[in-house]
């Protein structure tokens, strides 16, 4: 059986900050299978088709890695957060935020095996085929940052995500929100957690 990875823990640095306290981190380049889209998370339905395709390729890469010996926990939903006007992302004008969705992946996942997993389950869920196409594989490489652990609802993020601006300023930092995209990695699933409880690591990048 092959030992089964877990990038929470083997890259703890980047996806367990202490809560209260920012960090400054530098970010690797690391690849993501992709989707992008429009919307408020809560109601848009772009956003619910996005998780609705990118879940199932995840898991099917992972499952077509672990045959071939090399077994992990498929790793958080990510999330990237822009505004063509940073007005509109800051006053909450969620109907005009624009997302990246996105899942980590090991470094020897390959196209060849995301066009498998996404060949599978076009023939195991033929509902997804309009959509499994606006999926891509793709590295990203944020560089410095400051991150730090929301705990609680996503809509009380406000002061957390302050803090980290705060802490930006304080070391002469500067970033636009669009070429240094807000970034969210999903520890707990809304679906089960106690929103009290929930773990969001809030990360902003900046020069």
């Amino acid at each position: 059986m092959p030992v089964k990875i877990d990038f929470k823990k083997t890259m703890k640095e980047f996806y367990q900050p202490k809560p209260k306290e920012v960090v400054l981190v530098d970010v690797p380049e690391i690849q993501f299978l992709m989707i992008d889209g429009m919307g408020s998370p809560g109601d848009s339905k772009e956003y619910q088709d996005a998780l609705a395709v990118l879940y199932p390729i995840a898991f099917k890469t992972k499952f077509l890695s672990k045959a071939k010996g090399k077994d992990y926990v498929v790793p958080p939903l990510e999330g990237l957060w822009w505004a063509d006007n940073m007005n509109d992302f800051t006053e909450g004008n969620r109907d005009r935020w624009k997302w990246t969705m996105m899942i980590m992946q090991p470094g020897w996942v390959t196209q060849d095996m995301i066009n498998e997993a996404i060949s599978i389950t076009k023939k195991k869920k033929p509902e997804l085929s309009e959509l499994l196409p606006k999926l891509r594989l793709e590295k990203y490489k944020e560089g410095k940052a400051a991150q730090i652990m929301h705990i609680g609802p996503y809509s009380e993020e406000g002061p957390t995500v302050q803090k980290v601006h705060d802490f930006i300023q304080k070391k002469g930092g500067k970033f636009d929100g669009k070429n240094q995209k807000h970034h969210e990695i999903y520890l707990s699933d809304p679906r089960k957690a106690n929103p009290v409880t929930m773990k969001t690591v809030i990360r902003q990048p900046f020069k």
